[in-house]
């Protein structure tokens, strides 16, 4: 399993005039697939007056689904260079759908190959990417007199605390990426003297900024 891959956060929206075709690039994070044609969808709605609404999107933590279209344009001059671009830039999880509105002036396969990269380029520049790591979680239990210790090492270390729930004992959530696990149990063997217990639970992607 891939301990980590790239995406964007949040939805991100630009126009460009490129030879008098007004172009109108969005990009969104997105997870299964029903999810992407369903934003694409909605906007060739929102843009049904418009000449194109060019989608190619990404999903699955290996890249495992591909597609795009050139909704009209000529063939491979459209879509495939949106799907190049994220390929590109490394990223999943992600739709970039390219509106045009025709201006009159034709561009051209190569222009149009320029014009329809750079709006995607350009989303994802204006973008802010996150990295999605492959975390072990697990619950560590402790008496409360070792809580303030492990809760500073915790942040000297830059884990991630879930929760903490405060009962008979002290229950502490974290996330542990690989590279964290043998020096962080360790740590607390010798905060707690070996009395704190540690369960391994599940296995999940965590967000973090790049």
């Amino acid at each position: 399993m891939d301990e980590q891959y790239f995406s964007i956060k949040n939805s991100i929206k630009e126009v460009e005039i490129i030879e008098k075709s007004k172009f109108i690039v969005q990009a969104f994070p997105v997870s299964i697939e029903e999810e992407a044609l369903f934003i694409i969808d909605q906007i060739k709605k929102e843009h049904y007056k418009a000449t194109h609404n060019v989608p190619a999107y990404i999903i699955g933590k290996r890249q495992e689904i591909q597609k795009c279209s050139d909704d009209g344009e000529p063939s491979s001059t459209a879509g495939i260079p949106i799907l190049e671009i994220i390929k590109k830039e490394n990223l999943t999880n992600i739709l970039i759908v390219v509106t045009r509105y025709f201006g009159g002036i034709k561009l051209g396969a190569g222009g149009l190959i320029r014009a329809y990269a750079h709006m995607a380029k350009k989303a994802i520049d204006h973008s802010e990417i996150v990295k999605y790591v492959l975390c072990q979680k697990i619950v560590v239990v402790v008496d409360y007199i070792y809580w303030g210790k492990l809760e500073n090492k915790c942040n000297i270390l830059g884990l991630y605390i879930d929760k903490v729930d405060f009962l008979e004992k002290v229950y502490i959530y974290i996330y542990l990426q690989e590279n964290q696990r043998t020096i962080f149990l360790k740590q607390v063997e010798e905060i707690t003297n070996g009395q704190g217990k540690i369960h391994l639970l599940e296995k999940e992607y965590i967000k973090y900024p790049c």
